[in-house]
Order: C-alpha cells, then sequence, then structure tokens
C-alpha cells in the first residue's frame, strides 16, 4: 500500500472517504507491521480487527494470527472486498458498527476473551473506550489507535488537566500501555492530528485492579461522572447535586468516611480514592446514613 495505491483503489471502485465516518485510511504497509509486531499477536491467536478498511492493517494480521474477525461499518468497503475476493482465507468479513454490536455473541464466535485491534474513527473513540469499559470481562486486551489528545488522556495522572473521567473509569479495569506514535502522514487523508496506539490489558486482571476488590460498578461511574461534571467545583459540591445522597451533610461525612477531604477536586483522586467513595456512598444508599 501508498498513499497514491490507496487514492487509486479507492477512485477504481467509487469509493471516497466518508467524514460521516471519519474514515483515514492506513496507506503504508510498514506501519501496519509495527501495530502487529507491537501488539503482540501470537500464531494461535483469534483477533478482532474493529475498522477493516482497505485491508492495510488486515493483511498483516491475517499472517501472524489463526483467524481474523473484521468489522467493518462501510457497506461500499464491506461490498468491494466481497466482490474482489481480497481479503486472506483466515478472515470473516462482518458488516457491524462496533458500537452496536452484540459483544458477548461476539465471544462465542472468537472462542473466548476478546483481543481487539482498532483503527477506527476519532469521532467515536471515546465511546468505543466507554464500551470497552462497560464490557471489561469480555476483553484480553485492546490495541487502539487513537488522537494523541484522547490516548493521553487515558494516560494522565491525578492532578493534570487531561486527567478525567475516561481515565479514571479505565483504571478501575485495565492497565494502559502506551506502544507507538503515528503521524499523519500514514494516512489518506492525513488527519490534523497526530495519533498514538495504546495497549488497554483486561486480563489477565492488572495487580492494581485486582488490588481494588469488589464494588458496584455502575455507583462508581456515576460518582466520577458527577464528580468532573463540575471539576472546578469542589468533591462535595460536585456529587452534591447528583442525589446520589439525601443531603450535603451526610454526603460530606460519606466522603469523608472514605477517608477524602471534602473539599479537595476531583482530578486529585486516584482510582482507589474513587473505589472508597463508591462504598462509602453504597452503604449511604442502603442505610440512609454514613455513620459509623
Amino acid at each position: 500500500m501508498s498513499y497514491q495505491n490507496t487514492r487509486d483503489i479507492l477512485r477504481q471502485q467509487g469509493l471516497a472517504p466518508k467524514k460521516k465516518l471519519g474514515q483515514n485510511f492506513l496507506v503504508h504497509r510498514h506501519t501496519a507491521e509495527r501495530i502487529v509486531a507491537a501488539a503482540g499477536v501470537r500464531p494461535g491467536d483469534t483477533v478482532i480487527e474493529v475498522g477493516v478498511g482497505l485491508g492495510a492493517l488486515t493483511v498483516p494480521l491475517a499472517g501472524a494470527a489463526a483467524r481474523v474477525i473484521g468489522l467493518e461499518a462501510d457497506s461500499g468497503i464491506v461490498r468491494m472486498h466481497e466482490e474482489k475476493r481480497d481479503l486472506p482465507a483466515n478472515v470473516t468479513l462482518i458488516h457491524a458498527d462496533v458500537l452496536q454490536v452484540d459483544m458477548a455473541a461476539l465471544t462465542e464466535q472468537a472462542g473466548g476473551r476478546l483481543r481487539i485491534i482498532a483503527n477506527l474513527p476519532y469521532s467515536i473513540s471515546t465511546e468505543f473506550i466507554f464500551r470497552l469499559i462497560e464490557h471489561f470481562e469480555l476483553i484480553e486486551t485492546a490495541v487502539v489507535m487513537l488522537q494523541k489528545e484522547v490516548a493521553r488522556r487515558l494516560l494522565a495522572k491525578p492532578g493534570t488537566k487531561e486527567y478525567g473521567v475516561p481515565g479514571v473509569l479505565l483504571a478501575a479495569c485495565a492497565e494502559v500501555t502506551p506502544l507507538l506514535d503515528i503521524g499523519p502522514a500514514e494516512f489518506h487523508p492525513r488527519p490534523r492530528v497526530d495519533s498514538m496506539v495504546v495497549r488497554l490489558t483486561f486480563h489477565p486482571v492488572p495487580q492494581r485492579v485486582s488490588r481494588l476488590g469488589e464494588f458496584d460498578r455502575r455507583l462508581l461511574r456515576r460518582i466520577v461522572g458527577g464528580a468532573f461534571g463540575q471539576r472546578r467545583k469542589t468533591l462535595l459540591n460536585a456529587l452534591a447535586s447528583t442525589g446520589l445522597v439525601r443531603d450535603k451533610e451526610r454526603l460530606a461525612a460519606c466522603i469523608g468516611k472514605a477517608a477524602i477531604n471534602p473539599s479537595v477536586r476531583a482530578e486529585r483522586l486516584e482510582i482507589e480514592d474513587f473505589v472508597r467513595l463508591s462504598r462509602s456512598i453504597r452503604a449511604a444508599m442502603e442505610t440512609d446514613t454514613c455513620d459509623s
């Protein structure tokens, strides 16, 4: 593949990058091969590829894995591959939107926890990350190409402006590892931003996640969303509007019971702090008190 070759294929097939789908096609095979190598794809693996596109990543994936299940939302691209039969024999192409696909059914098709490699539109990347978090128990790893700014949010530490909801919720179920930086010249059309490939490891369960123990994940999401929804406010004032606890005095008691200063801002809290707070608020919701 090359920049010109990619343009020629699209023109010949009567296709064009769709702004609605946010399509940016990989144009250099060596970049795709670097992604596959960095992802650690093994010969016996079944890999879920999200965003097959013209197959730039699919072909080296198929060469490294036992099987590739490719999800592609663009019906024109699916039609092209079906007519040309240009994908390797160990690739199963599915016309599907990854934000709508049945993840449990996908695990049955893959024969176990999902190993995902995704080069998907940046416009849906955050929503995609939340979908992975929602189904974390079904996933082994996800290697994802992201806008660099989004990747930095997932890697951000407390006290930084990039630290927020996606990073906190991901820390509750996975470990994030940066793999590769990818420049705009690797795509057609060229995006106006740099990209980064990251690995999200869900299983085996990372040690930090294991140490968190059991907690109410839906409640955690409500707490984290509420806390960062008004991130300039103190934790107490930000959470007071969520209605999770009956009144502000009880809420302050819950925060204190979790060994957190009510006047701190959300961006200062580690995932362990949020988990303790979720347990304290859960107890309050069940007993209508935060008293010891």
